[in-house]
């Protein structure tokens, strides 16, 4: 009989992660499967500068949760704008496309977290625009 992987006590700095701009933006995975063995979703964090935006796309297996840290963002669920700013948080229901784009004058930074995971980390993210920046979408790991 196989145990399933155990979920370590894990520090991760926000500094210690490249940023990924695949989808746009600057955006951290900081608490996944990879990084500490997560089993529930992952957690990131993300800087969208003066019209910066992460495109659009939605997640077939989780919900997401966003908390506006500092800054402003209109969140676009389904096409329709959602004006989010510093203390606001939002949840993105399960299937909704959402696009995020900083409209404002001054620097975005949010914290987020999806789940429950996808049952693989290539099905947990769906694209429904052209990817606007270089290299690798961010990479969550998988279940084990």
């Amino acid at each position: 009989m196989t145990s399933a992987p155990q979920t370590e006590p894990t520090k991760v700095a926000f500094s210690d992660v490249a940023p990924n701009r695949r989808r746009g933006g600057d955006l951290r995975v900081l608490l996944s499967p990879k990084t500490c063995g997560a089993t529930a979703g992952f957690m990131g964090a993300g800087t969208l500068l003066p019209g910066e935006f992460v495109s659009e796309h939605y997640h077939p297996y989780s919900e997401e949760y966003f908390y506006i840290v500092r800054g402003e963002m209109t969140l676009r669920l389904d096409g329709e704008p959602v004006k989010l700013a510093a203390g606001d948080s939002f949840m993105v229901p399960r299937n909704a496309r959402h696009r995020m784009d900083n409209d404002g004058d001054e620097d975005m930074f949010a914290v987020f977290f999806l789940g429950p995971l996808a049952p693989r980390p290539d099905m947990g993210h769906v694209d429904t625009e052209p990817l606007p920046g270089e290299g690798d979408v961010p990479q969550v790991g998988g279940r084990s």
